[in-house]
């Protein structure tokens, strides 16, 4: 396969040659993500779904042969205040089956949206095959989306080889949380409640924002079913943490979790995430993504995690001692279709801090 700069100095009549927008069916779509070796929970057709109920427009910009779709994306809309257009957002994506066609695919996303400005956060690149977003008409933005920076551990080996990768601290306090009475299964809708309860009492505790009941509520319809999974922790009849997961392809993401104040020293974070790996196991993934860390270097990470509680530096202590690696994606784009709007939003950007 040709290497980005390669690709990229090949003719465009040459490279888009035969392709052109199609209209795929959801099913037909997460098809194609799935088979992507860099498919993303936030490029299926049930994330557009779930985003369109609360406040985002959501359609699948794709091009192909026939019904066959070889580059695509799915692209959240968000109306700009004051009558200055719409913004486009592409989480975790797109996706081409060569790297020719992607310059292409914003020209589609650019022309079929006629958003103002594209946000584009494509996800984690394997080393060496990071697109050259510059020459695509891109500039780095500022804005992130979702966290830059995470801990990926690997599960595909057994389970002692997991554990053997992991600081002592959280090897012992999972073994004694598996040994404590707690009961870990997997939820059902009725148990929304509870868990929505646990989120607000986490979120004010730890001072983040987060999601409603409701929302939480449309996650379980639309992306648990498929996708993902809600586990609970309980203690004779103490709920003491529950976290939803999700797995697609090769990796798994932890993105919600609540915990209770009360018996922490039955260690049920732990315990709770060592099912969550179980799980993810079971489902033939070879990732788990803790899904969150300060968007610094490693040594950064080390020399200050103990000093810092602040945003995401409070979970980072936790999800350290896990044995995974600290991967950085490429982080957040723009892409200006419209200068005075997009240097209207940045100068907000800058504003709000």
């Amino acid at each position: 396969m040709l290497s980005w700069n390669e690709t990229l100095s090949v003719p465009i009549s040459k490279q888009i040659s035969g392709i052109g927008l199609i209209q795929p069916s959801a099913a037909d779509w997460d098809r194609f993500v799935c088979a992507q070796p860099r498919a993303h929970l936030l490029q299926v057709s049930a994330w557009g779904a779930l985003k369109s109920r609360f406040g985002w427009d959501e359609r699948i910009v794709a091009l192909g042969t026939g019904e066959e779709i070889q580059a695509g994306a799915l692209v959240l809309l968000k109306r700009l205040p004051l009558g200055l257009g719409k913004m486009a957002y592409v989480p975790m994506g797109g996706f081409a089956t060569d790297p020719s066609y992607y310059p292409r695919l914003w020209d589609a996303l650019e022309r079929e949206t006629g958003a103002s400005f594209i946000k584009l956060e494509p996800g984690q690149f394997p080393p060496g095959m990071a697109p050259d977003l510059l020459r695509m008409g891109f500039q780095e933005s500022p804005q992130t989306i979702q966290p830059p920076r995470t801990i990926v551990i690997d599960i595909a080996s057994d389970n002692e080889t997991i554990m053997r990768r992991m600081n002592q601290g959280t090897r012992r306090k999972i073994r004694k949380s598996l040994k404590s009475g707690i009961e870990f299964k997997e939820g059902a809708r009725a148990d929304l409640s509870a868990f929505s309860r646990l989120m607000q009492q986490t979120g004010e505790r730890n001072a983040f924002g987060v999601h409603s009941e409701a929302y939480f509520a449309q996650v379980f319809e639309l992306l648990l079913p498929t996708h993902g999974t809600l586990l609970l922790a309980r203690h004779e009849g103490d709920l003491l943490a529950a976290i939803m997961v999700f797995a697609l392809g090769e990796t798994a993401w932890y993105l919600y979790g609540a915990s209770s104040r009360g018996k922490r020293n039955l260690y049920a974070t732990y315990g709770i995430q060592w099912a969550a790996i179980q799980w993810a196991r079971k489902r033939g993934c070879r990732y788990y993504d803790l899904w969150g860390v300060p968007d610094h270097d490693e040594a950064t990470l080390e020399t200050l995690f103990k000093e810092r509680s602040d945003g995401l530096w409070g979970v980072y202590g936790f999800k350290r001692g896990w044995g995974g690696e600290v991967r950085r994606s490429l982080g957040a784009w723009d892409k200006a279709r419209n200068p005075v709007v997009y240097a209207a939003y940045r100068a907000a950007i800058r504003f709000k801090g």
